[in-house]
């Protein structure tokens, strides 16, 4: 298929979403938007896989990277998209394929080849499988095998934040407490130890909890201790002779991968605490300059991201993120999910004033 990336960026969302690209199959999308950027003078072009990735080199002394995944979750009876009341409806128009065609018509109508009409060098990273396991992360796979593809001052992730900031993003960490028993005939439960019932003590633990909230850049962040999932139990009359708790612990991104869990092992003492899953937060880097200008370009004040995004995986390279899109965070995966077209257009205004000089 041709995208027309100087399309009004609402028909080019439209045309976008109307390209279904759940994860794992997004190379009829990831093969238009090559095409598609490999016909405009100025550009590099690079693919690993379904990432995209096309960058101009006019030797300017900053760079800017706008990152934006393809992948959806998987269809709801709602493509193709439709419009109504001034909103676009259809799978990943919130999340986020209204950001990536924001970028992409960035792509097609800047004065590339002019330095002097540009304030950054840019980068433009268009990559799969981010809505499914980190091991599967196009963004990820680019950061093992092309790092200097990554390079900038500032990266904005195009992610659903209803036009507003939201700086670094949050740790996750996933741990599974397991919880021994014996097992015995429910008619003679005295014969056994009953592990179910010993999650009694883990749950009152994760209930009694007091969350930190930490302030870094004038963003704050609540943390979370959450059990998740309990599971036990082999029949209607055996006692249990295990039970495994799944816990769900939001850290603040003045914590390591490392801190956090030691800070759970400490809440859970006594107790088999096995890790099952980590990424660490990332920090909100609001007082590099060019995050800071394009904060000012935004008149908003920058809140703190609650979830992980992929920020992280370039605050790790030491590059400052943010996430900034035109999505209702709210909608993304829903059934009904939508965008409001005067969204679309503010965010094109608001990111073109602050790359063009």
């Amino acid at each position: 298929m041709e995208l027309e990336l100087t399309a009004p960026v609402g028909k080019l969302t439209r045309a976008l979403v109307d390209v279904p690209s759940v994860s794992g199959d997004e190379a009829a999308l990831a093969d238009a938007v090559q095409h598609a950027l490999t016909r405009i003078a100025g550009l590099r072009v690079d693919r690993d896989g379904d990432a995209v990735v096309a960058r101009t080199s006019l030797g300017l002394p900053s760079r800017v990277v706008l990152a934006g995944h393809l992948d959806t979750v998987p269809l709801a009876d709602n493509l193709p998209a439709r419009l109504a009341g001034g909103r676009l409806y259809g799978c990943g128009t919130s999340d986020m394929k209204a950001g990536v065609a924001i970028a992409l018509r960035l792509a097609a109508t800047l004065p590339l080849t002019d330095p002097g009409a540009l304030r950054h060098d840019i980068t433009w990273i268009c990559y799969d499988n981010e809505e499914v396991a980190a091991a599967r992360n196009g963004l990820r796979r680019l950061v093992e095998r092309h790092r200097d593809w990554l390079d900038g001052d500032l990266a904005i992730l195009m992610e659903p934040t209803s036009g507003e900031i939201e700086a670094g993003c949050q740790g996750t960490l996933r741990v599974v407490v397991t919880l021994p028993g014996t097992r015995a005939h429910s008619a003679r439960s005295w014969l056994g130890d009953n592990a179910i019932h010993k999650a009694g003590e883990v749950l009152r633990r994760l209930a009694d909890y007091e969350a930190r909230s930490v302030t870094l850049d004038g963003c704050t962040y609540r943390e979370g201790l959450s059990a998740v999932r309990v599971e036990g139990g082999v029949a209607g009359n055996v006692i249990p002779d295990e039970c495994r708790v799944t816990v769900n612990f939001r850290f603040a991104p003045d914590r390591t991968g490392d801190d956090a869990i030691a800070h759970v092992r400490e809440v859970l003492a006594g107790y088999d605490v096995a890790v099952a899953d980590l990424a660490g937060g990332a920090p909100p880097g609001l007082a590099a300059p060019a995050a800071a200008a394009f904060v000012a370009a935004t008149g908003r004040i920058p809140v703190a991201k609650y979830g992980w995004t992929d920020v992280a995986r370039f605050a790790e390279l030491g590059i400052p993120a943010l996430n900034y899109g035109p999505g209702d965070p709210n909608l993304a995966h829903t059934r009904d999910e939508y965008v409001e077209l005067a969204a679309i257009d503010a965010g094109e205004r608001l990111l073109r004033d602050y790359l063009t000089s």
